[in-house]
């Protein structure tokens, strides 16, 4: 990226971001801010993590031409199946960069938080991979929801915290780590799974799954003998799959940035999580950014079918991209995004993440031309959410029968 949307040395994005920290964290903030750069860009660290994403985690991840897709919204569609890599995600990229870190700078202990599971699989992954101590807080809403990533994290030697405070979500979880973090600031990592938090993290999140548009470049001019796409469109929640999407496009005005948030039953209700339509500035979990709050700051809860979107906030580096219209950022709500999953599971056999639904529904809401080259990144299979698909299967009957 370079200086026009690019992270300052203070930890901003333009007019978000930063390390609102408690004092008992504030050395372990600012170690990793000393030490997170020189660490990334040793060679050392080079080797070693795209000799694992290659050979443990699966890279490169396909690009796939949808056709039927293709052919119904009239345009040159193709996916990005982010729903490929070892664990099922995009989360496995950022894990094993900063497991790679944690190991660097000494700790012995990983937390992490997780909504639908996927980071919470991902890091308990790393963690068997490195033989490393592992405890994953998870809102107890998603521990019933996703119910078979926690057993993944348990069979992988996780302990997994189910969180009772608040609606007991992602956010929530987000909470309880920070506070086991102050309780236990000299031998734990903090491996947190989306561009938010205090800086470095959405710099390192953005860092570590930047190697999905990096491989774009190479993919697009095999393919269509260019290295750039007209759309990039992915899912937004705390925005790590979308940052990693967009990475080295950032600054290339020849595309276009279309992000699709979790709009819940509508912007225009109290049960929605679509930030960037409803938020103001805040601050949440250590990040100056867009948050949803009520007019005395304090934080409203998220309300999606999707628990991997289902977060009051948005990374500091998607709110200062939105406030510039450098994305466009559409709400998607509950019933078009699992309308859109039944779509891509009959159209191109492919049963998306409810999170990776929201995305394909924003083609819905978009116009394209025959020669558009549209790049929608699939960020994760969804065999975790079947029985969200099927208990909610009404919300699609329009698709037909099943």
């Amino acid at each position: 990226m370079t200086k026009k949307y690019s992270v300052d040395e203070k930890g901003f994005f333009g007019q978000f971001g930063g390390a609102y920290v408690p004092e008992i964290l504030y050395k372990c903030v600012h170690d990793l801010q000393a030490q997170y750069l020189p660490i990334i860009q040793s060679k050392e660290f080079q080797d070693e993590y795209y000799a694992l994403l290659r050979d443990y985690v699966g890279r490169p991840s396909p690009l796939y031409y949808a056709k039927r897709m293709s052919e119904k919204y009239n345009c040159q569609l193709y996916l990005k199946r982010e729903d490929l890599n070892h664990t099922g995600a995009h989360k496995i990229n950022n894990t094993v960069g900063q497991i790679l870190m944690a190991k660097k700078m000494g700790k012995t202990r990983i937390i992490a938080e997780t909504g639908a599971g996927q980071h919470g699989v991902a890091t308990a992954t790393v963690c068997a991979l490195m033989n490393m101590q592992c405890e994953i807080f998870m809102g107890k809403t998603d521990v019933e929801r996703q119910h078979t990533n926690v057993e993944r994290m348990k069979m992988l030697g996780a302990t997994v915290h189910p969180v009772t405070t608040g609606n007991m979500t992602l956010s929530d979880a987000c909470s309880e780590a920070i506070r086991d973090w102050c309780c236990h600031p000299e031998d734990t990592f903090y491996i947190v799974g989306s561009t938010m938090g205090p800086h470095p993290y959405p710099d390192i999140v953005a860092k570590m799954q930047s190697v999905i548009s990096r491989e774009l470049k190479e993919q697009l001019q095999e393919k269509i003998g260019r290295d750039y796409p007209d759309y990039l469109i992915a899912c937004v929640g705390g925005g790590s799959n979308a940052a990693g999407t967009i990475y080295h496009y950032i600054d290339d005005e020849r595309v276009k940035i279309v992000l699709a948030e979790a709009g819940g039953q509508g912007i225009d209700t109290d049960h929605t999580a679509a930030t960037i339509q409803v938020g103001t500035e805040g601050i949440v979990h250590g990040s100056r950014t867009l948050v949803m709050q009520t007019e005395d700051g304090q934080i409203q809860e998220a309300f999606t079918i999707s628990a991997g979107l289902d977060y009051p906030g948005i990374g500091p580096m998607h709110a200062d991209l939105a406030s510039k219209g450098r994305e466009q950022v559409l709400a998607v709500n509950d019933d078009e995004a699992i309308y859109a999953g039944y779509e891509l599971t009959r159209m191109e056999g492919i049963i998306p993440a409810i999170e990776s639904a929201h995305a394909i529904a924003a083609l819905k809401k978009l116009k394209f031309k025959p020669e558009d080259v549209v790049v929608l990144t699939v960020s994760g299979r969804g065999d975790k959410d079947v029985e969200t698909y099927l208990n909610n299967k009404p919300l699609a009957k329009e698709y037909g029968n099943f």
